[in-house]
């Protein structure tokens, strides 16, 4: 009997990458997330994991190699006030679906469905200014929720949060990514953030050395990164 496995939903191909000063950061770089999975990119600094998942979001264009998005894709950055542009938390994310042309009342239910699938809906109405950085991150995700993204990039999403609110995070993508078949990947450095992904990528000098277990990525990368 052969053994069936999910579909990616992001496929990675010989991907390579060098600024323009000439200094090579991706070498025929490959990797596959399957669909309805919560996996993590890590890596020493300048290993170039942060590069990769900015090519895969269409951010920076490869010299080399193939990527492949099976559904609509969003990015949620290390700094949400980068990418929350509007004054309310409602506001916010509604902005992100005026291409679509809805009508008001279907654009609510949007915004309602996507906050409450953070447990932000209560504070539809609150000044982004009055968020903490915990709650800025979950608002950029609802935004990706309510553009029905099935696929999200994480670039170090907890990197400006507190550890209580680290955690939290993480545990929160987890339970979206399995309750409602989204796909993420989530680049970290905090090895402690692999208990809660379905597997793991570790990549060293420009390419995947290593990838599926996160607690064998765990072991590769102690004391290499920091914990």
């Amino acid at each position: 009997m052969t053994e069936s496995f999910p579909s990616p939903a992001i496929e990675v191909k010989d991907l390579s990458f060098a600024w323009q000063s000439g200094k090579t950061v991706l070498d025929r770089c490959s990797l596959s997330v399957p669909r309805g999975e919560f996996w993590m990119l890590l890596g020493t600094n300048g290993s170039g994991k942060s590069t990769l998942l900015q090519l895969i979001a269409g951010l920076l264009a490869p010299q080399s190699g193939t990527i492949e998005i099976q559904g609509g894709l969003g990015i949620v950055f290390q700094n949400p006030d980068c990418q929350l542009v509007m004054p309310t938390v409602g506001a916010d994310v509604a902005f992100g679906l005026v291409a679509e042309r809805l009508t008001a009342s279907r654009v609510h239910h949007r915004v309602v469905e996507a906050l409450d699938a953070v447990n932000l809906g209560e504070l539809i109405r609150r000044p982004i200014y009055a968020l903490s950085g915990g709650q800025k991150q979950r608002v950029a995700i609802a935004g990706a929720i309510a553009r029905q993204i099935e696929v999200i990039l994480f670039d170090e999403p907890t990197a400006l949060l507190d550890p209580d609110a680290q955690l939290d995070l993480v545990a929160r993508v987890r339970d979206l990514v399995k309750s409602r078949g989204l796909t993420a990947l989530w680049v970290t450095h905090r090895l402690e953030e692999l208990d809660y992904c379905d597997g793991a990528f570790s990549i060293e000098c420009g390419q995947v050395a290593d990838s599926g277990d996160p607690q064998r990525i765990r072991q590769r990368l102690m004391g290499k990164i920091e914990i």
